[in-house]
């Protein structure tokens, strides 16, 4: 059964020679929802993207993450991935972990679409002989037909998005997470892909997924996670975290 646990977790990132930035720090921390810390008699300046977070989520959740830039989101879903570990704290997991935070990472633009499906399959952690086996069923789904024997580099940002997607969707994750800044236009395709996305989806024992849009957040998410400076503002059912976030808005 999937699972997460996180229990006041603290997430701190060190900036070194950071002595001559005080203005710069002072602008950043008012712009954003980061926490910017200076060590006394030290040039270091420390973000505190997450600060005491304790957090349950049990098997079947579909949880939203709002909050502004800066307010921690991604960076929590980099956390459940494995990606940044807890400066203090501790992350429990039971399942396999997929992330979606760019789906383009990993391909190679000289190329082909045949080669870039095993390398993409591979950063997502599967063994040649698997991604081989689904390269068939992948291709299909990309509908790009010939073009997958030429060089990346000659696609259209689309058909590349399109491959890039199939792969990344071909698997059937534990835990599913989703970061919504993923690149430009991404978003847009995100929606454009509703129903391959709902089937990935229901397929997942749990969902985590960032987003500023409150229309994809409806969709996908039963629960609600607001964030603030690195800390839990409010949880609870979507639609009422939505409301009282936008509340904050005005």
């Amino acid at each position: 059964m999937t699972r997460i646990q996180l229990d006041h977790v603290v997430v701190d990132i060190p900036i070194y020679d950071a002595g001559n930035r005080s203005l710069k720090n002072n602008i950043l921390a008012a712009a954003t929802g980061g926490q910017i810390r200076s060590r006394v008699n030290s040039k270091r300046v420390v973000i505190r993207p997450i600060d005491d977070v304790s957090l349950a989520i049990e098997h079947g959740a579909r949880l939203g993450l709002l909050g502004h830039n800066g307010a921690g989101k991604s960076t929590l879903l980099r956390v459940l991935a494995g990606i940044y570990e807890p400066t203090a704290g501790s992350v429990e997991i039971e399942g396999d972990v997929a992330s979606m935070f760019d789906i383009g990472f990993g391909m190679d633009p000289d190329a082909n679409g045949w080669e870039n499906i095993i390398l993409r399959g591979m950063y997502l952690g599967y063994s040649r002989d698997e991604i081989s086996r689904r390269s068939t069923d992948i291709a299909a789904l990309t509908g790009l037909g010939e073009f997958l024997d030429m060089p990346l580099r000659t696609y259209s940002a689309g058909m590349s998005t399109r491959l890039a997607f199939a792969v990344s969707t071909s698997i059937k994750p534990d835990i599913l997470l989703i970061d919504e800044g993923i690149g430009a236009g991404d978003a847009a395709f995100l929606v454009q892909a509703n129903e391959r996305m709902k089937t990935f989806i229901g397929e997942a024992g749990i969902l985590v997924m960032a987003s500023h849009s409150n229309d994809l957040l409806r969709a996908w998410c039963a629960e609600g996670l607001w964030m603030e400076h690195g800390r839990i503002r409010m949880q609870g059912p979507i639609e009422a975290v939505i409301a009282a976030y936008e509340e904050s808005l005005r």
